[in-house]
């Protein structure tokens, strides 16, 4: 009866995460997001990556966007031995969705796991090729979230529609991203600034005069 219940119980919340994932397809297609065009870029990785993004043009080229998602390489070198390790620093949840992405792509017959075993067998450890993988992945969203911001513009140009993904209206700098391969030599990048805030400034208290007390009257 335990087992019963519990595999109703599992059953119930599969539906849920069906329905949830749904609703976040449609969402990422309202936004006119092409991510998911993406090799294993699914709903929940584009509604991540879109939400944390916000507007893509605080980015000025892809090695920004690396170190923002923390698939930067770290300088990790010693004497003669070249090495380079995980970056800890970045939008953790970013980070996480990309490393989702790049299990996905190495465990299915995808151009990624081809890319990780050239890795492999170019000398690489599994932990190294894993970084080279996640490096390349976030310069493919980078390269699609500004060709999205670039297609929103257009949109906007033509028709007056008001439209955009990741970026919003004025976001239309060309991507840097032209190359599929990371670059180690520019990839320890300072962090972009936070995006700016659009809560109203919060009011000052207003002082309450003071009271003076009344003379009597002469």
């Amino acid at each position: 009866m335990l087992a019963l219940e519990q595999l109703a119980e599992m059953v119930a919340l599969d539906k849920k995460v069906k329905a949830s994932t749904k609703e976040l397809k449609i969402l990422v297609l309202e936004r006119g997001s092409t991510l998911m065009d993406l090799t294993v870029v699914g709903p929940v990785v584009a509604a991540r990556i879109l939400a944390d993004v916000g507007d893509v043009a605080r980015f000025a080229d892809r090695n920004r966007f690396a170190s923002w998602t923390g698939t930067a390489p770290l300088d990790a070198s010693s004497g003669e031995q070249i090495r380079h390790r995980l970056s800890r620093a970045g939008n953790r949840r970013a980070n996480h969705v990309i490393h989702i992405a790049a299990a996905c792509q190495i465990r299915l017959d995808t151009p990624g796991r081809a890319y990780y075993r050239r890795k492999l067998t170019a000398g690489k450890q599994p932990l190294e090729a894993m970084r080279c993988l996640k490096r390349r992945i976030s310069d493919a969203i980078y390269r699609q979230l500004v060709a999205d911001a670039q297609t929103a513009v257009a949109l906007v140009t033509t028709t007056g529609i008001k439209a955009g993904p990741g970026g919003h209206r004025g976001a239309s700098h060309k991507s840097s991203a032209a190359g599929s391969h990371p670059h180690t030599d520019t990839s320890v990048q300072p962090l972009p600034g936070p995006a700016a805030t659009t809560l109203p400034a919060r009011a000052a208290a207003r002082k309450t005069p003071t009271s003076k007390s009344l003379q009597p009257a002469s």
